[in-house]
């Protein structure tokens, strides 16, 4: 006489696991996720403003060193033409000159239309005529020299180097750079602080669980590693959407400044920074931001679990 089968409630069941001493999904789960990812946007926003301005103060830097401009001032009785060609002229035979480039009074004009308007008569205002000097990058340039032959035989024209006010646009973007970099710094620190706050939420949820695995034995790393792989993974996705916006966002502000070509709030803002294009370097910047993100956040909840088991002894 054969024994009775078991029944379904008294057969072992072999596939069921422990469930997880962090909950999958959770009210602070989620909320922590969101926060994440509104950081990672910020940070993201802040690194590539700040590749940005990096970009155009090394652009600015370079162009102090490739070019200079001679100005002849108008006066009573002072034929501007004729001192142009003496200028051009003194200019070409100077070392390390490899362009010089007259301004018309038409392209004057146009450098003066985004503040003055169209129709502009350069005779009703003392606007001085510009010489474009471009310079060489190998051959040294001769500026003292210039500047004495420009005195003698160019009676209202100066050379004008530009060095003091890009000297001075340069240390704007340097402080520029800084602050975007203090920026970032207290965004990390917000993090961090959220992610302590959801770690120690959710070992209070969870209490009991992890007071009777510390007391049995469980090791503090097996404790801590649950933590730190739930919140590595949190870290992850909240990262991953705000960077994908923050991307986004890149690309949609390259798209608008292409559209809105020859609009006076493009061309003021191409004259400051040149093309607006946030380059390879913010977007590479922004994928390190991510794993910075989520490592940061395994990381932080790891040592707050430490601590807390530790004021269990």
């Amino acid at each position: 006489m054969t024994a009775p089968a078991p029944s379904p409630a008294e057969r072992p069941s072999r596939s069921r696991r422990p469930g997880p001493i962090v909950p999958a999904s959770s009210v602070s789960g989620h909320t922590l996720v969101m926060v994440i990812a509104i950081m990672t946007y910020l940070a993201g926003l802040t690194v590539g403003a700040v590749d940005l301005v990096r970009a155009t103060a090394a652009e600015w830097e370079r162009d102090v060193v490739r070019e200079t401009t001679i100005q002849i001032r108008p006066a009573e009785g002072r034929d501007l033409d004729a001192v142009a060609e003496r200028a051009s002229r003194l200019a070409r035979e100077t070392p390390g000159v490899v362009e010089v480039r007259p301004y018309s009074d038409a392209e004057t004009a146009r450098l003066l239309e985004p503040w003055l308007g169209s129709g502009l008569s350069l005779a009703e205002l003392p606007i001085p005529r510009l010489i474009v000097v471009r310079l060489s990058e190998d051959e040294p340039f001769d500026q003292a020299g210039l500047r004495a032959k420009l005195d003698a035989e160019a009676q209202g024209a100066t050379l004008d180097d530009h060095r003091r006010f890009l000297d001075r646009l340069v240390a704007m973007a340097r402080t520029l750079v800084g602050l975007g970099l203090g920026v970032l710094v207290l965004v990390l620190a917000a993090t961090v602080l959220s992610v302590v706050f959801a770690t120690r939420g959710a070992m209070s949820g969870n209490r009991d669980i992890v007071q009777v695995l510390h007391f049995v034995g469980a090791r503090d790393g097996y404790v801590a590693g649950q933590f730190q792989r739930r919140f590595l993974w949190l870290g992850l996705k909240g990262g991953l959407a705000g960077g994908a916006a923050a991307m986004a966002t890149f690309l949609l502000a390259e798209l608008a400044a292409e559209q809105g070509v020859g609009s006076a709030a493009v061309d003021q803002m191409d004259a400051l920074f040149g093309r607006f294009q946030v380059g390879l370097t913010a977007y590479a910047g922004v994928l390190a931001l991510i794993a910075v993100i989520a490592a940061l956040t395994a990381l932080t909840s790891r040592l707050t679990v430490f601590r807390t088991l530790r004021a269990l002894d």
